[in-house]
């Protein structure tokens, strides 16, 4: 049982950085379980990929709790209203994500989730990155309160992007965010609170098809992850933040590169 929530701590430690970071959470676990595998059955490990994320999620509501409280009594009345507006034009965002993973998730992964999927992805992201850092302009929008419904909606868009494995949701929305004119800061920010509801979505959807009867290992192995990912996400979160106010995303680029490539040729080897 140790050794399972050693393992369990080592995932939440990669699924918290990857997470936040536009380096594909997917394409680290995919390459992670290579070497590490859970004694868990298959339905549980597919639950857990999921849920775990709940713990990466509890990290942004922590760092951005007064920012998303509108309820706050520190708010004046003019800031709970500018809450209640960015909390409409995250859910707005999230609608295409919402409705095409509901209808397609299973014939989407059943089709693009293998590792060929995800290293393809991890590489043509990278050089987009690279690509629109380049070109990057000044950006139009520097603050969440000037992000239009109809900029909230196209980010949503781009967020379907990351229903292909290896794209990143974080990469996609972001790069998405910089092409239409927001800063590096509010890309990542909205980014960060677009994940809330989905990732509770999913985590609940996950939950309720696995049930509720779980053995006295797999919830170690559970709460294991989830504090791991919430401490590590906290970390990452901080770093990602402070790293952007000085630096663009080029870095990150050539990153998702070396690994998609990492990805391609151990499979190549492996298959």
């Amino acid at each position: 049982m140790i050794v399972e929530i050693l393992k369990a701590i080592l995932f939440g430690i990669v699924e918290g950085i990857t997470e936040w970071l536009p380096v594909s959470s997917t394409g680290h676990m995919i390459l992670l379980e290579q070497f590490v595998k859970l004694n868990v059955t298959p339905e549980f490990w597919k639950m857990f990929l999921v849920v775990i994320q709940l713990g990466a999620i509890m990290a942004v509501v922590v760092l951005y709790f007064k920012k998303l409280n509108p309820f706050a009594l520190s708010k004046t009345k003019e800031q709970k209203k500018d809450t209640w507006v960015l909390w409409g034009k995250v859910l707005i965002a999230c609608l295409p994500a919402a409705i095409i993973g509901l209808l397609f998730s299973d014939e989407i992964d059943s089709v693009l989730d293998n590792p060929w999927v995800v290293a393809i992805m991890l590489i043509i992201y990278g050089i987009a990155f690279i690509l629109i850092e380049k070109k990057n302009k000044k950006a139009s929008i520097t603050e969440l309160k000037n992000l239009s419904i109809r900029t909230a909606l196209i980010i949503g868009i781009f967020q379907l992007l990351a229903l292909i494995p290896g794209t990143s949701r974080s990469g996609a929305t972001i790069l998405g965010a910089i092409l239409i004119g927001t800063s590096r800061e509010v890309a990542a920010e909205f980014t960060f609170f677009l994940a809330i509801p989905v990732m509770f979505g999913a985590s609940l959807l996950k939950i309720l098809q696995f049930g509720f009867a779980y053995t006295g290992t797999e919830i170690a192995i559970l709460i294991a992850g989830l504090i791991t990912a919430f401490v590590i996400s906290i970390i990452a979160i901080k770093f990602l933040m402070n790293y952007i106010k000085k630096n663009d995303f080029k870095a990150f680029g050539y990153y998702r590169i070396v690994l998609g490539i990492i990805v391609l040729v151990y499979f190549m080897i492996a298959g």
